[in-house]
């Protein structure tokens, strides 16, 4: 038996270590397929893994979900200090009494072995009754989806559970190797503590065996001998477990499952932040291979240049990367706005398209041009690029699919559905454990849509023409970007016009296209200025001098309207001397602060909501309460309940939680709300990604889904800090309020004119700029 089991794991240990080996060549060289990365991801080395050291042994990517934080925790410790466990297990082999030289009786190492397999054991099953729990059951089967399960999905059956469309039998093949190596641990342990009480050793069971040695009683009657077998037994059982798992996951290079276990460390290492930001804010500038394009000099652009990615091979090295690290979790896809209102985008689905069809490229992609184009040998011999690899070429990455859309069985990789339901919120990249960036990734796919191929949706036509020859989305004459203070009792004064430069005042006031033009964003930009002007800020504005700042074009993919308008900005930004600008849009927050830096323009830009609070701190502005306990909806109001709705370009984008929080916190009498899902996990209002100008034909409106959940909470008010916000939920509000479910009296206030309505009742209680809410909203 003895005999046996050495050999039987001496050669499952040399296959094993073998095929991983090869595997691990084969996805480093899937990995280098991809472009050269622009975006420095070996900088700062000291920065990156202290950040390494944080996620990992903080779990603090994970924490999201505080239980599975935990019990990944333990599995995680598990599966590295216990591999000490494995060494041993090989010695046993030859003497069941083995121990390591030196500690392996050390009673600090045994407690630590102990306490880590037990909690091992039960963090694994935890989480196989999560998985169990959670599991999107259906008639059809388990695991990827069907075309038969098709339409339970889209009524939205499954699509509750953030583990649809992952791979059960990897999940359940991890699950099940962690369990059985923690129990053949637990097994050893106990069966060792009744052979070393028998050596005469003089060690305390009690001492050396803590948490195992009470299960000893149930071999204690087993003779040494046969106890001797079934130590040789057992441990070669956990060696040959540890060894299949080896061998499978060499075999299935795309079992993101076990894979991440090895690979994200490398991610998290590379992320496009040392200091361990998320990947969101600015996007990633359109780059040829590792270059930056040069906008200005754009004619210098080689005309066979790949702008954005048009095949999986156009991806950077990191993208391929993120694509392998997946662990198909499911967090992002929980979170996504598209795929929560029965949408085909789901970020996971698309990032394991993406990497099926990586891999399955991949000996195409690295073969020669002599090995693509051959048939066969002369003598016959098939060529060396498989025929699977070559069908895989053949399809592009975007258009026509067969099958479900998130999941194609044929045609393209990705539908274009899936492309631009995305509305770039970022809860994918804010939730994902192995810091994925999908967002970067979903932009780059459109860039080469739209540029190269002049695909995208027919609404985005009317945006683009009106970007370029209005420099605003709506094709409003610059003329009229100023009639928003034309009945305000006090002047706005224009830089160029009332002053010279920006040097004389606190703030530019970027207003913004909405800020100026929608009738709804006007109140806010309105409401805005009367504050600064009471507490005695000096500001200016641009007037017809301002444009879009781009955002739209950007995240729809059109990079040559971006840089035009974003060039101009900030050659007048330049010529005004803008030092510090105060926005209302969190889109223009998002795009001055963190875009207009890679144009060379750098400045301080806070978000109204911030600079307002601070104002209130200071003294400088001072809310007061209803004298009559009016409600919050009223002109002159702030009695009552409000629930605030996080902007995604304010909150999750760019971590703006608190102040709008605390200006709601410090107007007299208002009780606030919260939603369900807020702060980082806020649910999208639908208009971001250039989606406010697209229509939504599939599944159910983002902004519907939103509009429900702030209602729910009962509030009076539902307030927030964006126009893009503003527009989506005062349309979802008149929907409900037209189809009875919400109270007529309810209203889309910005905090702005909420705070304004408090501050005038210490004057002369007049009624706020552009009246006190969204009553009846207008189309926008």
């Amino acid at each position: 038996m003895q005999v046996i089991a050495i050999v039987l794991c001496l050669v499952a240990t040399a296959v094993g270590v073998a095929l991983f080996a090869r595997a691990v060549v084969q996805i480093v060289g899937t990995v280098r397929l991809g472009r050269p990365d622009a975006a420095g991801r070996t900088q700062q080395p000291a920065a990156r893994t202290l950040t390494l050291v944080r996620e990992v042994l903080g779990h603090t990517r994970m924490a999201r979900l505080p239980w599975v934080a935990v019990a990944h925790w333990v599995v995680m410790v598990g599966f590295g200090l216990l591999f000490l466990t494995l060494v041993t297990a090989y010695g046993q082999l030859f003497d069941p009494t083995f121990a390591l030289p030196l500690i392996g009786h050390l009673a600090p190492l045994e407690w630590a072995t102990e306490a880590i397999a037990w909690a091992m054991l039960a963090g694994i099953t935890y989480l196989i009754v999560l998985r169990q729990v959670r599991h999107p059951r259906r008639s059809a089967g388990h695991g990827e989806a069907t075309a038969a399960a098709g339409a339970a999905v889209r009524a939205g059956g499954e699509r509750g559970s953030r583990f649809f469309g992952s791979s059960f039998w990897q999940a359940y093949y991890v699950e099940a190797t962690i369990l059985g190596i923690g129990l053949c641990i637990v097994a050893l342990r106990a069966m060792e503590s009744v052979l070393d009480g028998r050596s005469g050793s003089g060690r305390s069971i009690a001492l050396h065996y803590p948490l195992t040695g009470w299960l000893g009683g149930a071999v204690d009657g087993a003779s040494t001998a046969s106890l001797a077998t079934a130590v040789v037994v057992v441990a070669a059982l956990k060696i040959l477990i540890s060894m299949a798992w080896f061998v499978t996951i060499a075999l299935n290079l795309t079992m993101g499952v076990a894979w991440h276990r090895f690979l994200a460390f490398v991610n998290i290492w590379t992320k496009r932040h040392p200091d361990g930001r998320t990947s969101l804010g600015a996007l990633a500038p359109i780059a040829v291979d590792g270059e930056v394009v040069d906008f200005e000099n754009i004619e210098d652009l080689d005309e066979d240049a790949v702008l954005g990615v048009g095949a999986v091979e156009d991806f950077t090295w990191k993208g391929l990367l993120d694509f392998s690290t997946c662990t198909e979790c499911g967090r992002c896809q929980d979170q996504c706005p598209a795929w929560n209102t029965d949408k085909p985008l789901s970020p996971k689905l698309l990032v394991l398209s993406l990497r099926d069809h990586a891999y399955a490229k991949a000996p195409w992609l690295a073969a020669s041009e002599e090995e693509r184009t051959a048939e066969a040998e002369p003598d016959g011999t098939p060529s060396s690029v498989p025929a699977a690899a070559r069908a895989e070429a053949e399809r592009p990455l975007v258009g026509a699919t067969e099958g479900e859309p998130w999941r194609p069985s044929g045609g393209a990789v990705i539908d274009p559905d899936v492309l631009w339901s995305c509305t770039t919120c970022g809860a994918c990249v804010e939730q994902c454990p192995v810091d994925i960036e999908h967002v970067d990734h979903v932009v780059d796919m459109r860039r080469n849509q739209v540029l190269i191929e002049s695909a995208f949706p027919a609404e985005l036509n009317g945006l683009f023409k009106n970007l370029e020859n209005q420099a605003n989305p709506w094709g409003v004459n610059a003329r009229a970007r100023l009639d928003w203070a034309k009945d305000l009792p006090f002047d706005v004064p224009v830089v160029g016009t009332d002053v010279e430069d920006l040097a004389g005042v606190d703030y530019l006031f970027w207003v913004g296209c909405a800020g100026a033009l929608e009738d709804r964003a006007k109140k806010t930009t309105r409401a805005v200025a009367e504050l600064l002007h009471t507490a005695g800020v000096s500001y200016a504005v641009l007037g017809g001098g301002e444009s879009c700042t781009g955002d739209p074009a950007r995240r729809a993919g059109n990079e040559f309207v971006f840089q035009m308008l974003a060039q101009a900005n900030v050659e007048t930004l330049a010529e005004a001397g803008a030092r510090s600008i105060v926005v209302t849009c969190a889109h223009c927050f998002n795009t001055l602060k963190n875009e207009y830096p890679q144009l060379g323009g750098s400045y301080e830009v806070v978000h109204h909501t911030q600079l307002l609070n601070r104002l209130v701190r200071e003294g400088r502005l001072t809310p007061v309460a209803a004298p009559d306990g009016g409600t919050v909806t009223g002109a002159a109001a702030t009695a009552g309940s409000v629930t605030y709705h996080d902007p995604c370009y304010l909150g999750r984008h760019n971590g703006v939680y608190s102040p709008p929080r605390d200006l709601i916190g410090a107007l007299p009498g208002v009780e606030l709300r919260e939603m369900p899902r807020s702060r980082e996990r806020s649910f999208c209002c639908g208009g971001g990604g250039a989606r406010m100008w697209m229509e939504e034909r599939l599944g159910t409106r983002i902004n519907d889904n939103r509009t429900a959940e702030a209602v729910a909470t009962g509030a009076d008010a539902i307030a927030i800090g964006c126009p893009f916000c503003r527009v989506m939920l005062s349309d979802g509000l008149t929907s409900a309020q037209a189809a009875g479910t919400a109270r007529e009296e309810v209203q889309v206030l910005d905090v702005a004119q909420m705070l304004l309505a408090a501050v005038r009742r210490g004057t002369d209680d007049a009624p706020a700029p552009g009246g006190a809410g969204d009553a009846a909203p207008q189309g926008g």
